[in-house]
């Protein structure tokens, strides 16, 4: 199992952080000891002052594909969710200076977020999503599905040509403008329409 995550999907993200519009979608890979265990808060690293959120729609694979056509990628999911891909920001800093890899930065213990899973059809269009997180009750990163740069599915279709995709993989579609570090004894929450997806706190 797999967290296959996508960076750069969002423009106001991309501006945000003074990053060049990609070409192709940004790909990296998060392993399942990144995930956050069900209930437990998260601790901020030691190796990191500057943790920041970034709340991200989610998708589950049901089974195995390899070169996926986009036309056929909607039978590759059933469910979706509302998750963080936490970023030790300072450090990846460091990292992209450098020239080297993210992972340390991305993908170190307990920097993903799963929230709970619904079916997709409980929307009408997951290409047509209000979601957003709040932090302390305060709504910190706010947007729509319609605006990532590659939808759902498109991401399926790209992902699959590298990557074989399994059952149970996870794949994180990006994350909008408002990312933001995070502190001790913070409580995040995540929300698609009205429908809380997770609730954590910092620590």
């Amino acid at each position: 199992m797999k967290l296959i995550c996508i960076g750069r999907n969002y423009t106001d993200h991309i501006e945000e952080l003074e990053n060049e519009k990609p070409i192709d979608p940004v790909v990296f890979i998060k392993p399942d000891t990144a995930i956050l265990l069900k209930k437990q808060p998260f601790f901020i690293p030691d190796f990191s002052d500057d943790v920041h959120h970034e709340v991200e729609v989610l998708v589950k694979i049901n089974k195995v594909g390899k070169h996926i056509n986009r036309k056929f990628a909607h039978k590759y999911y059933n469910e979706i969710s509302l998750g963080i891909d936490f970023t030790a920001r300072d450090l990846q800093a460091k990292l992209k200076e450098k020239g080297l890899p993210w992972e340390k930065a991305k993908a170190f213990d307990g920097a993903a977020v799963i929230g709970s899973w619904v079916d997709k059809k409980q929307f009408e269009d997951i290409d047509n999503l209000d979601f957003h997180l709040e932090k302390n009750d305060t709504i910190v990163q706010q947007s729509n599905t319609s605006f990532m740069l590659w939808k759902i599915d498109e991401l399926i279709e790209y992902v699959s040509k590298y990557f074989t995709l399994k059952i149970g993989d996870i794949i994180f579609t990006g994350t909008p403008a408002g990312v933001g570090a995070v502190k001790a004894n913070d409580v995040l929450t995540g929300y698609i329409r009205n429908q809380q997806f997770f609730s954590i706190k910092v620590k």
